[in-house]
């Protein structure tokens, strides 16, 4: 990042002397000063298209080369691959046509420049070219139209009746996430903002006389999840527009006050296996020596990271959206079963706050 604000510093220095060397020339008496651009500065325009050219993809590939592995990585959920595949495909589409379209745009300023005793031949239209140019953007976008929706499709499987799944309830407030178990029953009991009463630890508004929410479990600290088994998330907030956003699944689905939105996907990957990815350990590894260096020079937020998977904010929701985070802790069915004895459930923490 230093090396890229240098380049930017240098370059911006290089124009302001560039444009004070003009000042310079055009304040000199007898200087010629006409406005009209001659062959010479058709030229070294055309050379100066050349370069700008050369600069943009020296500048492209600079960034894959340095930032290139600042990605999501492995994806840990059933439909991961299938989600990198298509942005794969559409990212490959979008620098295919940006490399040809630039190349043959700045080309085309450069052979096409304005010489002396050359005129510029016009047509008001040809309808071939027409056809062509619009013909092909729209079987691309079609194409990647209709693989994004088999995809979203495929995506959105959110039927309670198929694969055993979990039922857990996302819950967004400024700043912070709670997560609500289903419980026993795997039906999640009624709630409503207008329900909740701290003094008695019902945080989330859940119906009390409602006998489905009795056996609901509420964690908020962290979000744990059984590794192979279908979960199906129903998002609520209780403020504003927030976005629950999992990278490493491939999931996010806003949470919109005033009314529930769903989204699902099995994990695949647990939270230990996905820490000797080699991705990963090369992320931490690179990240625990910046840390190091912190903590040589005294700095705060410098102890010794490890991965987890986290839950985050994707909607700048106020001045702390920045911290509004959650673990999440994917893990065998036993240890996840051997988790949630150890929750209280709802109508436990109802009792004890009495």
């Amino acid at each position: 990042m230093t090396a890229l604000l240098t380049i930017i510093v240098l370059l911006l220095v290089a124009i302001a002397i560039w444009q004070m060397t003009k000042i310079f020339e055009l304040s000199q008496v007898g200087t010629e000063n006409s406005q009209i651009a001659n062959d010479k500065d058709n030229k070294i325009n055309g050379y100066l298209m050349f370069g700008f050219l050369i600069f943009i993809y020296l500048l492209t590939i600079y960034s894959f080369w340095e930032w290139g592995d600042v990605l999501l990585g492995t994806p840990a959920s059933k439909h991961g691959p299938e989600y990198d595949s298509l942005m794969h495909i559409s990212m490959a589409l979008i620098f295919f046509v940006q490399i040809v379209t630039q190349a043959l745009l700045y080309f085309f300023a450069y052979k096409y420049r304005g010489q002396k005793g050359k005129k510029a031949l016009f047509y008001a239209d040809n309808d071939k070219l027409e056809f062509i140019w619009t013909i092909i953007p729209v079987i691309v976008l079609a194409g990647l139209i209709l693989y994004g929706l088999f995809t979203w499709t495929s995506l959105m499987d959110i039927d309670e009746e198929e694969g055993d799944p979990i039922i857990i309830e996302l819950y967004a407030q400024q700043f912070n996430w709670k997560a609500r178990y289903a419980g026993a029953d795997n039906v999640l009991g009624k709630a409503n903002v207008r329900l909740i009463d701290i003094n008695k630890n019902n945080v989330l508004g859940i119906d009390e006389t409602d006998p489905y929410g009795q056996d609901d479990v509420v964690s908020q600290t962290e979000l744990h999840l059984p590794v192979g088994r279908k979960i199906i998330f129903k998002m609520r907030s209780q403020d504003v527009l927030h976005s629950a956003y999992m990278p490493h699944f491939r999931a996010q689905m806003n949470c919109v006050p005033g009314m529930i939105t769903q989204f699902s996907f099995t994990p695949t990957i647990t939270t230990e296996e996905m820490r000797m990815d080699p991705g990963i350990a090369e992320k931490v590894q690179h990240i625990n020596k910046i840390r190091a260096k912190r903590r040589a020079n005294g700095d705060d937020n410098a102890d010794p990271w490890e991965f987890d998977y986290v839950l985050l904010c994707n909607k700048i929701c106020g001045p702390s959206h920045y911290n509004m985070q959650m673990k999440i802790v994917v893990e065998t069915q036993e240890e996840f079963d051997a988790w949630m004895k150890e929750q209280d459930t709802f109508k436990k923490t109802i009792a004890a706050a009495e």
